[in-house]
């Protein structure tokens, strides 16, 4: 039964015009082989959630997505175009950006300047003042604080305020939720909603699934480096049994 309902969530994908389509995705680490055949699709403009325990092979998805794990197979399709034997920094230059779970600030530069470092890789990216719309603590911090001195959810503002700078249309977020004060998740889920409204396209990594529940179009569940089972929003209560098994949610 759980092979028919993600047979059916794949073809439900399938269905509609893919900007990012992953098929047979395998990757190692070394030896290691983390990924087994991942396959899965995201339409333009939702949020798609990865939901997994850890080790699931979550991050290791996105990181092959970036080209930032070398050794991969399979096909990864962004906008028809394939990207599996590129470069980390061309795939950037499609239009991607991955913004990690340790953030990845740069402890020496102040606000202003972890923001106007990344180079834009397309055309479109945000305007400091759009920015500060969606971040306004980050403007009363602009001059005044090195980027690690932040707290741990300005920090989170931070690193996808950069990212949202370069143009990039798909963002790939790990674990936003992770270490934050239930107020900040609440925060970081009203950010997620509005960049959707801008048009944005997002992958997100979750573990915490209450959070993810806030924001998602859709879920795959991973588990052993495979997608196991996906369902839609809609779909979300009918499914609840099987998250608790596979998630203990």
């Amino acid at each position: 039964m759980a092979e028919a309902a993600l047979s059916r969530a794949l073809q439900a994908t399938v269905a509609g015009d893919a900007l990012l389509r992953i098929k047979g995705l395998q990757a190692w680490y070394g030896e290691s082989h983390i990924l087994h055949g991942v396959d899965f699709d995201i339409r333009p403009g939702e949020v798609m959630t990865l939901l997994g325990r850890n080790g699931a092979g979550k991050t290791s998805t996105l990181k092959s997505i970036m080209g930032l794990i070398p050794r991969r197979t399979g096909s990864i399709s962004f906008q028809g175009r394939e990207l599996i034997s590129l470069a980390p920094e061309r795939i950037a230059r499609q239009g991607i950006a991955f913004c990690p779970e340790e953030r990845g600030i740069f402890a020496s530069l102040t606000v202003r300047e972890n923001l106007t470092l990344p180079p834009a890789v397309a055309p479109g990216g945000l305007e400091l003042d759009e920015i500060f719309e969606l971040f306004p603590n980050l403007k009363e911090r602009l001059s005044s604080n090195q980027g690690t001195k932040l707290s741990g959810g300005e920090q989170q503002m931070l690193a996808i305020a950069r990212i949202l700078r370069t143009g990039a249309k798909l963002l790939l977020l790990d674990e936003q939720a992770e270490g934050l004060a239930p107020v900040i998740i609440q925060q970081s889920a009203r950010t997620i909603r509005s960049l959707k409204e801008r048009g944005f396209t997002i992958l997100l990594v979750e573990q915490n699934f209450r959070f993810a529940s806030t924001v998602a179009d859709r879920y795959y569940v991973m588990e052993h480096g495979r997608i196991i089972h996906g369902f839609a929003n809609a779909e979300l209560e009918a499914n609840m049994g099987k998250l608790h098994e596979y998630l203990g949610v």
